[in-house]
This record gives structure tokens, C-alpha cells and sequence, in this order.
């Protein structure tokens, strides 16, 4: 990598949500805050990072930060670019196309989006052998998962600079090795959102009561071992092999069963209304505490195995 060590520079084009939640998780890793610009247009952003970015960081050394509204500046010298801005084709594939005349030609160019491929979005790049999706799981500065997703064209000397960078910094860099709409993690969520919304609509339970079930079954279980493992182990001597011998008639029924709803049907009105009532504004705080303590206590228990 061109840039090693103290003398690494990040630019984030993006001061939305999970932008500013990688400022986070940048800042605490950074030998210095001044290695650290934020790239966005907005009229207000240095009010804005200084109100919100403490949410993610309370003692972030925002004033050490370069806050920047010009594209050349703020990536001139950069060693990593990682944009999070909106979820929108054009904008990625210009946005990319003028970051390739501006940065220098080591830099490591990142996309962190939730769904647009990286072949997609270098249409209008000159070396499409440089962008890689670094997709994270929200909120990115406490959990560990990255999914990378390279289009065909990326190079191997970017994937591998790319998983270096994050595996030293104690994080999970994952390799897809195809691009697939939504990647790994959120299919497999919203597979779940999908049977959820299901089984709230044909009242067999309520949004609260789906919630408690997932809280005290399997999202436990989940955080210490993933479906494949959890039902290997479920399967006894037989592992998970004997699992689908023992109760594969009543998965098969459950699969042949799955819910067909759709975004924008008529549960909607029902549904976000019971998620309202019960859950108001939820507290990001009390979120990111109780998930920091969980990873933390998993990490530590997992070590002294």
C-alpha cells in the first residue's frame, strides 16, 4: 500500500449516518484526527458533524478534522476514499468518475453501499480495476462485518490491501466471490423481515411479540454461531445431516410455506403502525451499549475456549 502506517489518509464522501459512523470507527483508529476529511455538500456540515458525530464518538476530536464541500481538495491526497452517499446509480458512477481525475493512482477506492454493485457503478471510469464494495452492517463502528464485493474487473492487489487494512483493525472483512442484489447479510435479514411480516399479518402474533421471540431464541444463539453451525450442532452426533433426517419434513413444510409478502401491499398500514406505537424513536444509544457488551463478552468468551 502507498500509504502505510501514521501516514495513512482517509477521505469520506458522505456525512450521513454511516458516514459519520465510520468517522467514528476512524477517529479511534487514526494516530492523528487531522488524517481524517469529510467530503458533503451540505450548507451546514460543520455544525451538523459537530452536532451528531459525538452520538457515534462522544469525545470525538472534531476540530482536528478536515470538513471539506470540494471534491478535488478533499481527495488529492488520500489514501483511502470511502464514499456512503445516497443509494443512487448516477450519483455513484459520477461521483467515481471524477474522483479517478483528483485522487492518486494507489488509493484504494471504496463504495459502502447497501445494494449497487460495483460493476454498476464504474461504468464511467477509465480503470474500473480499482472500486471495491465495503459493505458494512449498520451501525459500522461497532460491528466487526465487512462484506467485500469486487466486480469482475477489481484488481487482487485491491482486495488484498482491502482485507489487511481491516483485519488489523479487528474487523471481519468478508469476500464475496460473485456480486448478488443485497449481498450476504441483508438477504439473509430480510428474508427473515419478510416471514416476520408474515406471520404479523395473518395474526399469528403481534410486532412485539415477533420481536420477543427473535430476542429470545435465535438471536442469542446467532451471536455465537450462524445457522449452518447452529443446526449442526442441532442435529446431535448426526450434525446437520441428521438435523434434516430428524425434522426435515416439518422445514420443508415451513419453506413450502413462506410468506409471498410484498413492499407496498396492504400490511403495511397495520404493520407500521404496531412498529410505531411500540417503539416510538428508537434509542440508538441504548442500541450501540447493549451490542458493544454482547460482541465484547462473545470475543472474550470465544478467546478462552
Amino acid at each position: 500500500m502507498g500509504h502505510q502506517g501514521n501516514d495513512i489518509r482517509i477521505t469520506l464522501i458522505g456525512a450521513g449516518t454511516i458516514g459519520l459512523s465510520f468517522a467514528a470507527f476512524h477517529l479511534s483508529h487514526l494516530s492523528s484526527p487531522s488524517q481524517l476529511t469529510i467530503l458533503d455538500t451540505r450548507p451546514d456540515l460543520e455544525e451538523y458533524v459537530r452536532s451528531t458525530l459525538p452520538k457515534f464518538f462522544p469525545d470525538a476530536p472534531i476540530s482536528h478534522v478536515t470538513l471539506s464541500n470540494s471534491l478535488p481538495d478533499a481527495v488529492r491526497n488520500a489514501s483511502i476514499i470511502q464514499e456512503s452517499g445516497s443509494e443512487n446509480l448516477p450519483f455513484k458512477k459520477s461521483i467515481w468518475a471524477e474522483v479517478e481525475k483528483h485522487a492518486p493512482q494507489d488509493t484504494l477506492l471504496w463504495s459502502s453501499t447497501s445494494g449497487i454493485p460495483a460493476s454498476q457503478q464504474t461504468a464511467d471510469m477509465q480503470d474500473k480495476t480499482r472500486l471495491l464494495v465495503v459493505h458494512p452492517y449498520n451501525p459500522p463502528h461497532m460491528m466487526p462485518l465487512l462484506e467485500l464485493v469486487p466486480s469482475p474487473q477489481t484488481s487482487a492487489d485491491v482486495l488484498t490491501r482491502t482485507q489487511e487494512f481491516w483485519r488489523t483493525r479487528g474487523r471481519v472483512p468478508i469476500l464475496l466471490l460473485k456480486e448478488m442484489t443485497g449481498f450476504v447479510a441483508n438477504r439473509l435479514a430480510f428474508a427473515l423481515l419478510r416471514e416476520s411480516i408474515h406471520l404479523v399479518n395473518e395474526g399469528v402474533v403481534n410486532v412485539e411479540e415477533l420481536d420477543r421471540v427473535v430476542e429470545t431464541s435465535m438471536g442469542p444463539r446467532w451471536a455465537i454461531a450462524g445457522p449452518f453451525k447452529s443446526y449442526h450442532a442441532g442435529g446431535g452426533a448426526g450434525g446437520l445431516e441428521g438435523f434434516f433426517k430428524n425434522i426435515g419434513g416439518t422445514v420443508q413444510k415451513c419453506w413450502d410455506d413462506t410468506g409471498k409478502v410484498n413492499v407496498g401491499e396492504v400490511w403495511e398500514e397495520s404493520i407500521f403502525r404496531q412498529a410505531k406505537e411500540q417503539y416510538g424513536v428508537v434509542d440508538l444509544g441504548e442500541r450501540d451499549r447493549i451490542t458493544k457488551r454482547i460482541l465484547d463478552t462473545v470475543e472474550k468468551e470465544k478467546n478462552n475456549e
